[in-house]
C-alpha cells in the first residue's frame, strides 16, 4: 500500500506552504493546487504541484478521478477584512464559492475527509475573553461571514452525505519555518509583525500604532500568536483524528496569551538589535482590544502542544526568513 495522499489547496500560500513540508516530512504524498494568485510556487517544498483554480471541475474530476486522495486541506482564500468590506462579492465567490466547488467535487468521489482553515473573526466582537469555541459567533466583516458560511455548509454536507470535517478557527498566525526556507510572504504586508520587521530592515520608515487608549496594561490592542509550524502540526493532529474515526468538530488555535502592540514592538527591537521607529496613530473602527483564544479543547482532545509559545521566539524565526526570503 502506498503512501496516502493528501491534496492541499491553496499549499503555496503562507500556512499552506508551512503544511505542505509538515505533510512531506510526515511521510504523505502530497498534491499542491494553487492559482498562485496570492501564493508562491517557490515555497513548496515538494510533491507535485498542480496550477488551477478551485472553481474549475474539470481540474477537480480529473484529479480526484486520477488520484487516490485520502483527504483535503483547504487554505485557499483571501484573508484581508479591510478588503473584504470593499470587495465583498469577490470574497464571497473566492472563498465560499471556491469552497462550495472543492466540497462538491469531494462529494461526487466520495471522499469524505476535509480539514478547513478558518478564523477567529467568525467570533465577531468578543463578549467574554479569552474567546473558546461555545462563544456565539457573529461576524462584522465579509471575510469572517464567508468562513462561518463555510463552517454551516460543512455541518450540512456531514449530515447529508458523511462529509467528516475540521474546522480550525486560528488566531494571529506569525512566525516562520526553523529552518529559514520558507516564510510569511504577502503582496500586500498587513501583518503586525512582519511589518515591524520592515521597518527594523529599513524597507518601511515607521510602524503605526493604531491606538494607545484601549482598556490593557499599555494602552495597546493585545493579540494571540500562534506559531505557522504549530497551526501545521494542529493540522496533522486534526488529519489523525479523522483518519482514526473521529466525528467533525470545531477547534480554537492559539497560544491562550495575549501580546500587545508595544510588546511586539519591543521585542522586535530586541531580536534585531535594530531601531524601530513608531508613530501613533487613531483608532481603527472595529479593532477590538483583546483577542485571545482558549485553546483548551484542542489542547485536551488532540493533544495539541504548540512548541512555540514565547513570542520571542516566534519573532525570532520571522527574522531568519525576512533577512534572507527565498
Amino acid at each position: 500500500m502506498g503512501k496516502p495522499c493528501i491534496l492541499v489547496a491553496g499549499g503555496a500560500g503562507y500556512i499552506g506552504a508551512h503544511m505542505v513540508k509538515e505533510l512531506l516530512a510526515a511521510d504523505f504524498d502530497v498534491i499542491t493546487l494553487d492559482n498562485l494568485s496570492t501564493g508562491h510556487k517557490e515555497l513548496v517544498t515538494g510533491g507535485r504541484f498542480v496550477p488551477g483554480d478551485l472553481h474549475d471541475q474539470t481540474l477537480l474530476d480529473r484529479l480526484f478521478s486520477e488520484n487516490s486522495i485520502d483527504a483535503v486541506m483547504h487554505f485557499a482564500a483571501f484573508s484581508l477584512v479591510g478588503d473584504s468590506v470593499q470587495a465583498p462579492i469577490e470574497y464571497y465567490k473566492n472563498n465560499f464559492g471556491g469552497t462550495l466547488s472543492l466540497v462538491d467535487a469531494m462529494v461526487r468521489h466520495g471522499i469524505r475527509r476535509f480539514i478547513f482553515s478558518s478564523t477567529a473573526a467568525v467570533y465577531g466582537e468578543p463578549e467574554v475573553v479569552p474567546i473558546a469555541e461555545t462563544h456565539p459567533c457573529a461576524p462584522t466583516n465579509p471575510y469572517g461571514a464567508g468562513k462561518l458560511a463555510v463552517e454551516r455548509l460543512l455541518a450540512d454536507c456531514d449530515r447529508a452525505y458523511g462529509l467528516k470535517y475540521m474546522s480550525l478557527r486560528y488566531f494571529n498566525a506569525a512566525g516562520a519555518d526553523a529552518s529559514g526556507r520558507i516564510g510569511e510572504r504577502h503582496l500586500r504586508e498587513t501583518h503586525l509583525i512582519p511589518l515591524v520587521l520592515q521597518v527594523a530592515q529599513g524597507v518601511r520608515p515607521h510602524i503605526d500604532i493604531y491606538g494607545t487608549g484601549y482598556p490593557t496594561p499599555d494602552g495597546t490592542c493585545l493579540r494571540d500568536y500562534v506559531h505557522v509550524t504549530d497551526l501545521a502540526a494542529a493540522h496533522l493532529l486534526a488529519l489523525a483524528a479523522l483518519r482514526d474515526g473521529q466525528v467533525s468538530d470545531v477547534y480554537n488555535l492559539g497560544n491562550s496569551k495575549g501580546y500587545s502592540v508595544r510588546e511586539v514592538i519591543d521585542l522586535s527591537r530586541k531580536v534585531t538589535g535594530r531601531p524601530i521607529c513608531v508613530k501613533e496613530t487613531g483608532n481603527r473602527p472595529g479593532d477590538p482590544a483583546v483577542l485571545v483564544a482558549d485553546s483548551g479543547k484542542i489542547r485536551r482532545e488532540l493533544g495539541w502542544k504548540p512548541g512555540y509559545e514565547d513570542l520571542e521566539t516566534i519573532i525570532e524565526t520571522a527574522w531568519r526568513w525576512h533577512q534572507h526570503p527565498s
